[in-house]
């Protein structure tokens, strides 16, 4: 009994298996893709990978092949349609994908007795083909390809400019001949710019050999065949690879998969992509969408692929290559290979950089700073020194006022010796005549006015001196500085003399009125006249002139000493007014200071320029009396208290 109950479980089990097998069938949607050649084509497995990649998962893919490029007949085609049909008679596909022409007509000739009621979606057939084979039903639906021969032969004759012969290549199978009359009545549109010749049903070692022996100013376009001219089969991908070995030129084909192949390249649909879109419409079916409602491209797109290593090798003209080509087993350059590189090197270099610009303007900032320290040591350094300077002005002035008191006196003593024996009031005449000598006693009277006149003089210049050190206020005057410009010349004449220097004073103007202290002018002119002299003390005796010239201006009134010495280094030009600078082995450097002083006081300004004839030139320029409104102003204060 027990074993009876374990067949009796056995045979129940076996009932069932071959139920379910047809239960799970029928949930998993099952798709038949038919190619009209054979597998081993490029095109056909590049198709086969865009299907792969878009078709959703748990889709069953059956893929068969009619091989009709070696096989045909009508017992091939009924063994086939047999075969299909018992093959699949109880997993009948949901949709059908026709590969090519062969594989379409034949779907459409024995639909009825395989897959009457499954859509077919066509892929690789051409326009005019599918308009040949027109009209089909409703659910019959496809992406046709377009190659673009005449698109890849004006590119080829744009690489090539200088190709006068173009050379077409096509076989012996049917497929071969449509291709050659399709060039045939395209091909006569570059009669202008090449020579077309073809090379049609040859066979292949003939074929090789003749394009062994072309010229290099020919080109070869050919879609490949399947059978030469000894009916030899091949695939096209083959016989243009053996072509592009073999030739002597550039060779062209419309066809992504020749690449890497010697082929240089062309205008063509990309099959991976072909694949995709049909594996997309395959998916909508299966959704439900019917086949007339799928939104197909009219024709798949075409790209331009070139084979790089071929154009570097024919040289052809990279120039004339579109941007939107894509070029195959080109090597990226150094900026393409190593992109994150360069720009982590470039901001390291800039930040290098930056560090190094910041390091040089702290260096500048730094020096700048030491300098106006040093600058300003120095400062402090000078005004020391002419505060020292000043203490001892006034302590020498002090001690000189003594002696020219004391002169004074004697002077005053002499006098009075020389004027005894006369009356007060006698005349000097009369005072003379009761000395021996007349004469010397006159000229003993002179001297004692000169010494006397001397010494006030320089007890005045002390004291102005000693009044503009201790900053007290000058006592302005109108004055003449032509008339003061003689006085000046009168007490330098000695001087001048002793030091073989001839002075002249120019005088533009006979008057030149200015509001100032007398002796402060006179201080002015001397320092300036007795400068020019010590600058001509090596020169020749003969070029020792020294022209004290007074020129009327708009609202100034000029000054100008010029000497014939050795001029001024231009990089002392602005330093020789400075005190203690001196360019003198024994000089003090206090002359020009004191002159500048006595000038600012007046309200003017000094400088110093040299002269193109040899010489250095001082110029002075004080305000003319009357000729601007302070000076009016002055002027008018002034003749009020004349008045």
């Amino acid at each position: 009994m027990r074993c009876a109950r374990a067949l009796l479980g056995l045979l129940g089990c076996a009932l069932l298996l071959p139920s379910a097998s047809p239960a799970t069938a029928a949930e998993e949607p099952h798709v038949l893709v038919l190619f009209g050649y054979q597998r081993a084509l490029p095109a056909t497995i590049k198709v086969e990978q865009g299907l792969d990649e878009t078709i959703a998962a748990g889709t069953e893919v059956s893929v068969e092949f009619l091989d009709s490029a070696r096989f045909s007949g009508e017992s091939y085609v009924r063994s086939v349609t047999r075969f299909l049909s018992e093959k699949y008679s109880r997993r009948s596909p949901q949709v059908i994908v026709a590969g090519g022409e062969d594989a379409l007509t034949f779907l459409l000739a024995h639909r009825e007795g395989l897959f009457p009621h499954a859509p077919i979606i066509h892929l690789g057939i051409r326009p005019s083909v599918l308009a040949s084979l027109a009209p089909f039903p409703a659910d019959v639906v496809g992406i046709p390809i377009e190659f673009d021969a005449m698109r890849t032969i004006d590119l080829a004759l744009r690489l090539s400019p200088r190709a006068k012969r173009l050379v077409l290549v096509t076989g012996a199978a049917p497929w071969d001949r449509a291709w050659e009359a399709r060039l045939r009545a395209e091909v006569p549109r570059f009669a202008a710019r090449v020579t077309p010749e073809f090379l049609a049903g040859l066979p292949t070692d003939e074929l090789l050999e003749r394009l062994r022996a072309l010229d290099r100013d020919s080109i070869v376009f050919t879609p490949g065949y399947f059978r030469d001219g000894n009916g030899e089969s091949f695939i096209p991908l083959a016989a243009g690879a053996a072509m592009a070995q073999s030739a002597s030129v550039p060779v062209f084909a419309p066809s992504d998969t020749t690449m890497g192949t010697g082929i240089v390249g062309g205008y063509c649909p990309s099959y991976v992509a072909m694949g995709r879109e049909v594996g997309r419409a395959v998916n909508a079916l299966l959704d439900g969408v019917a086949a007339e409602a799928l939104e197909l491209p009219a024709v798949l797109p075409t790209t331009l692929n070139l084979d790089w290593n071929q154009v570097r090798r024919w040289r052809l003209d990279q120039d004339q290559i579109p941007d939107h080509a894509v070029i195959h087993f080109r090597e990226p350059g150094f900026l393409e290979a190593h992109r994150r590189e360069a720009i982590l090197l470039t901001v390291v270099m800039l930040l290098q950089s930056g560090l190094i610009v910041w390091l040089l303007v702290e260096r500048r900032r730094r020096r700048v700073a030491e300098q106006a320290e040093q600058k300003q040591r120095f400062a402090l350094i000078h005004a020391s020194r002419v505060s020292v300077a000043g203490e001892l002005t006034g302590s020498i002035a002090h001690e000189i006022n003594q002696p020219l008191g004391a002169i004074l006196s004697n002077t005053d003593a002499a006098e009075l010796i020389l004027g005894a024996g006369a009356g007060p009031g006698a005349a000097t005449d009369t005072e003379a005549e009761s000395w021996p000598d007349p004469a010397r006693h006159r000229e003993l009277r002179a001297i004692l006015a000169d010494i006397r006149r001397d010494d006030l003089r320089a007890s005045e210049v002390i004291r102005r001196l000693r009044a503009l050190l201790g900053k007290q206020r000058t006592e302005s005057k109108p004055l003449d500085l032509v008339e003061v410009a003689g006085e000046v010349f009168a007490l330098l004449r000695v001087e001048a003399r002793r030091r073989a220097v001839t002075l002249s004073l120019s005088p533009a103007v006979p008057r030149a009125m200015i509001l100032g202290d007398r002796v402060q002018v006179q201080q002015i002119m001397i320092i300036l006249t007795i400068n020019a002299m010590d600058a001509m003390a090596n020169v020749a005796t003969d070029r020792r002139i020294a022209v004290l010239a007074i020129e009327e201006r708009a609202r100034h009134v000029r000054i100008s000493v010029t000497d014939h010495g050795t001029g001024i280094a231009p990089e002392h030009l602005e330093q020789v007014f400075e005190s203690f600078f001196s360019t003198k082995q024994d000089g003090m450097g206090l002359g020009l200071a004191i002159a500048r002083t006595l000038v600012n006081a007046h309200h003017g300004r000094i400088w110093a320029e040299n002269v193109a004839a040899g010489g250095a030139r001082f110029q002075v320029e004080l305000p003319a009396l009357g000729r601007t409104k302070r000076n009016r102003k002055v002027s008018i204060n002034t003749r009020h208290r004349h008045e």
